[in-house]
């Protein structure tokens, strides 16, 4: 399994330092963010982040609070939530409820089934 990685890019240096307005207001004029997989976002407050479209496969959230994040649209199979506070979020549809407890509780990887 590969390792959680820091990438260079300035729209991740945007979300590590949770200048998540800033995120959403580049997003929505078009700049785009790049894969976001395997990306360390531990201890994170990601709140109002902007997630439609992004591809957060086999990202690491220890400790971050996602509360009231959109995640409907966003890739997130193999992402771990462990630790993470989640209240209000949405999650993908594809994404079973018990994936979302075990990686919550246990730091599992979410798996998607069809």
């Amino acid at each position: 399994m590969e390792k959680v990685k820091i990438i260079d890019h300035p729209m991740y240096q945007l979300l590590r330092d949770e200048k998540i307005e800033e995120f959403n207001t580049r997003k929505g004029q078009g700049e785009a963010a790049p894969s976001f997989e395997l990306c360390d976002f531990r201890g994170l407050d990601l709140r109002g982040l902007d997630a439609h479209g992004l591809d957060l496969r086999g990202a690491y959230f220890r400790g971050a609070d996602l509360r009231g994040i959109n995640f409907e649209d966003t890739l997130m199979e193999g992402a771990s939530i462990a630790a993470t506070k989640i209240s209000g979020c949405l999650f993908p549809k594809a994404l079973p409820a018990d994936e979302i407890i075990m990686s919550l509780t246990h730091g599992t990887r979410m798996r998607y089934f069809p």
